[in-house]
């Protein structure tokens, strides 16, 4: 069979949303997911082969999540499908410990095992099989491809889609069956190694930190966080991470590209939500989705009641929920009169906090807490004016892209993918799409959540025009199809040739 002329790309990731239809049998089936991570694979994938481009994917063979039966994956003609097709485009890393997963990732120890037998599956098979002119991985799951890729001369694109990472030896490496005697001296280890020998069996290697050392090109999934990490912020971040991505950036090898939510989340489509609408019909159906969630929760039902919606994990480390709590009743009871409500549809250990407020100021009719629910939590967005995400970092975020396309404004903290996608509303010049704070503590989202009531409190005729027009930009500006045209001109950049002869 002769090679396609345009250049072949190699995508790895440990999880994925959606797949093209026309990738193969199985690309209906394929959906695991864990974060933002799989959003932007898939519709990266999708962009690509819509391009024409010669995109290849590989992927844990997740079967339980795949919905596949056993009896069914070892048939004739799935393995005929597999091993023979000339076109096959999705590659699935068979082991044992992917098989019967119902979620991506293991609490603790587990993920190591999980990735190794992963990146095991891509460099013995699939890379020889695939021969890609360039490999995209992702985060420290894939972190030892881009060492064995620079062996190869395959050039390589490591995205950073957090800053979390495992330590392991190399003799553990191998005993899972990857040879990494080959590309050893790639990685990134704990004290500077004197030898393979030495090194094997004592000296830690960093996953993520190898994964920046040896890629010929980084991405962070925010142009601010980036910048954020190689100018020091945020002590969390390890120094070995830290000191990776500032050596591509100050090389020319390092950019943020913005992640972007998934195309399902779009109010006049999504059948999560009793009222579908879109930026011209907006208002009425808001009314409704908002009497909706109020009676599910038992809130006051008040379709003209200003409502704070709170959508992400209650992590006091990053999201900021202990900012809420200090404040809400304050808030709450400065705003009665406007009949001001917030709502929590969120997992996570700060749960108790808002229960104990809601408790003892007995206010179950204006504040409501609940585990998370995908439909509730859709029917928060489309019911809610603002969207409340004060958090300390954050890398990407998603909601605050999600909000706005449902006509809930956001209510941010101004760091990382919070500043490149909330900016201040000016109304009276019909600029910005939120309300951000830079204080990082209760009184700077105290402040901002005022001036969100303030906006609240104008006309109906400036708020219907304000909420229209941002729910038309954000559909326009925080899509896929976006997010995919930076990573396309990246790997056009790498390869100095375009991935198409003839674009469609």
């Amino acid at each position: 069979m002769s090679r396609p002329s345009n250049p072949r790309i190699l995508i790895v990731t440990p999880e994925i949303t959606y797949l093209p239809d026309g990738m193969g049998n199985l690309a209906g089936k394929m959906s695991a997911k864990a974060g933002g991570m799989a959003d932007v694979s898939a519709s990266l994938v999708s962009a690509l082969y819509e391009l024409g481009a010669d995109v290849h994917v590989a992927l844990p063979h997740y079967r339980r999540m795949f919905h596949e039966e056993t009896a069914q994956l070892v048939s004739d003609e799935l393995r005929k499908y597999k091993r023979h097709l000339p076109d096959e485009r999705i590659h699935l890393a068979e082991d044992r410990c992917f098989y019967y997963r119902d979620t991506v990732y293991d609490r603790g120890d587990g993920n190591i095992k999980l990735a190794l037998a992963f990146q095991r599956e891509v460099i013995n098979n699939c890379i020889p099989r695939v021969q890609p002119d360039l490999i995209h991985c992702n985060d420290w799951m894939t972190g030892l491809v881009p060492a064995a890729a620079r062996r190869l001369g395959i050039p390589c694109l490591f995205t950073v889609h957090n800053i979390h990472t495992q330590k392991l030896t190399l003799d553990r490496v191998e005993d899972m069956g990857i040879d990494a005697a080959e590309f050893w001296d790639g990685l990134y280890y704990s004290y500077p190694p004197q030898s393979y020998e030495e090194s094997r069996g004592r000296n830690p290697i960093d996953m993520q930190a190898s994964g920046c050392f040896a890629a010929h090109f980084i991405n962070t999934v925010s142009p601010t966080f980036l910048s954020e990490i190689v100018n020091g912020w945020h002590s969390f971040i390890p120094d070995s991470i830290r000191t990776e991505i500032r050596n591509k950036f100050y090389a020319g090898c390092a950019s943020g590209i913005l992640n972007a939510p998934d195309p399902s989340d779009n109010p006049e489509t999504d059948e999560k939500i009793p009222f579908r609408y879109g930026p011209e019909n907006h208002r009425e159906a808001k009314r409704g989705n908002k009497t909706a969630l109020q009676h599910a929760l038992g809130l006051e039902e008040n379709p003209d009641a200003p409502l704070f919606f709170w959508p992400s994990r209650l992590d006091p480390v990053q999201k900021g929920p202990q900012l809420l709590a200090d404040i809400a009743y304050r808030f709450l009871d400065r705003h009665w009169a406007s009949g001001a409500q917030i709502v929590i549809i969120a997992s996570g250990p700060f749960q108790q906090p808002f229960r104990e407020i809601q408790a003892f100021h007995n206010i179950g009719n204006r504040l409501a807490v609940r585990d998370f629910d995908a439909r509730l939590s859709q029917l928060g967005f489309a019911a809610s004016d603002f969207t409340l995400m004060p958090s300390l970092f954050e890398p990407c975020g998603l909601p605050q892209m999600q909000a706005p396309i449902y006509g809930s404004l956001a209510v941010a903290h101004n760091t990382g993918g919070l500043h490149d996608t909330v900016e201040p509303l000016d109304w009276n010049a019909s600029r910005g799409n939120g309300f951000v704070f830079d204080i990082y503590d209760s009184q700077g989202l105290f402040w901002a959540m005022d001036r969100a009531m303030e906006f609240f409190g104008q006309s109906p005729e400036i708020r219907e025009r304000e909420i229209s027009r941002i729910m038309r930009e954000s559909l326009a500006r925080f899509s896929h199809k976006e997010c995919a045209k930076e990573y396309i001109r990246l790997y056009e950049k790498m390869l100095s040739r375009p991935l198409v002869h003839r674009r469609k």
